[in-house]
């Protein structure tokens, strides 16, 4: 079963530092959780040249940083500095407590990325960073980046998720990543794909459920991530960010907003509720309601 979602319409500007969060449970017509299993949020994240995000602390996330193009430039404690671009990924296993920095120079392109926020087994595991050179990446051909502790993928998260990303040519078909048990998640994050008679542009995702051996068509060049979840995996619901508690029960205080009234259909057609989930996040978070999905971009970050 598909269930897919247009691009989100959370959307955040911090001034040069511009957030969207995807919440894989959220395609599902009446979702519980947020999250989908131990897969909390898969966030884009867009910076402009010369922005800091200071020093900031995480506790019980297990956060991944998987950058296609730019450059961004993470600092800690217990690392100092490192490079994250697109021959090499980052992970922050945070546990009982871990802070870093994030920043582009001046110098540096404008940078847009994900970070993939999991949920751990278990609390305050202790805290690491993991952080090389990726494999290089063969066309039409899914690169294992991450999988769960002690399973030999490249670099780990201490629970039931597996990551993939693939660069795809047009007119290619494939098949997801598969295994016993797990449901898919993705989200493609630049060109055009075709599944299950949908079409799907950049910033969209899809939940597939079950072991279904789906199958994914370029409709022209794309990239795209996938993600292989255990969803009955044991964790914990104590992330800092992962789960937040601004974040709210996703069907919970459904109230009518301007979103609602101008028939934003985020959840792809799947269910056409009287009010749309995104009511009370948008209180909480205090997302400016003037952005509408599509706003922002790399080239308007140029001009902050």
């Amino acid at each position: 079963m598909l269930f897919a979602a247009g691009p989100t319409p959370f959307v955040r500007d911090m001034g040069g530092f511009v957030v969207r969060p995807n919440l894989p449970g959220w395609p599902k017509p009446w979702p519980t959780d947020h999250g989908h299993g131990p897969l909390a949020m898969v966030v884009e994240l867009f910076l402009v040249p010369g922005r800091l995000i200071a020093m900031h602390a995480h506790c019980n996330d297990e956060i991944i940083s998987w950058v296609p193009r730019g450059v961004m430039r993470h600092e800690d404690m217990r690392s100092g500095r490192l490079v994250v671009d697109q021959t090499h990924l980052l992970v922050m296993n945070a546990g009982s407590g871990f802070s870093h920095s994030e920043q582009t120079l001046k110098t540096d392109p404008p940078l847009r990325m994900l970070q993939i926020l999991i949920r751990p087994r278990a609390v305050d595991l202790p805290p690491m960073v993991q952080h090389g050179a990726l494999t290089q990446s063969a066309p039409n051909t899914w690169r294992h980046l991450c999988g769960p502790e002690g399973t030999g993928a490249p670099f780990f998260v201490r629970n039931r998720v597996d990551m993939f990303d693939i660069r795809l040519t047009s007119g290619t078909e494939t098949a997801f990543p598969a295994a016993s048990g797990s449901d898919i998640y993705f989200y493609v994050f630049s060109g055009l794909v075709r599944i299950r008679r949908r079409t799907l542009g950049e910033g969209h995702v899809g939940l597939i459920l079950g072991n279904s051996n789906s199958t994914l068509t370029a409709g022209a060049a794309a990239v795209v991530v996938a993600f292989l979840i255990r969803p009955g995996a044991p964790l914990t619901r104590k992330g800092t960010v992962a789960d937040s508690h601004d974040i709210p029960h996703p069907c919970s205080e459904r109230q009518p907003c301007d979103f609602c009234a101008q028939g934003t259909d985020y959840l792809g057609g799947l269910s056409r509720a009287k009010t749309c989930s995104s009511c009370c996040f948008f209180k909480v978070l205090k997302i400016d309601k003037r952005f509408r999905p599509g706003d922002t971009s790399p080239s308007d970050l140029s001009s902050h």
